[in-house]
């Protein structure tokens, strides 16, 4: 259970560093762009599960 957590938050922190993404002569804006909206909703998705993953054991499921 908590290496699914661990898992989750490196998961969070990948799509963090996604977004992070710098334009240098080899990325350009395009794909940096793309690499935004990728990382934005690899943030929110793992968040919502780590969410649930703490509720779940909260309520003790």
């Amino acid at each position: 259970m908590y290496q699914l957590a661990l898992l989750y938050l490196a998961c969070m922190l990948a799509g963090y560093g996604l977004t992070m993404v710098p334009v240098t002569a080899v990325i350009t804006s395009g794909i940096t762009s793309f690499f935004t909206i990728v990382g934005g909703l690899a943030m929110i998705i793992f968040g919502l599960a780590t969410l649930y993953l703490g509720v779940k054991a909260l309520l003790g499921r």
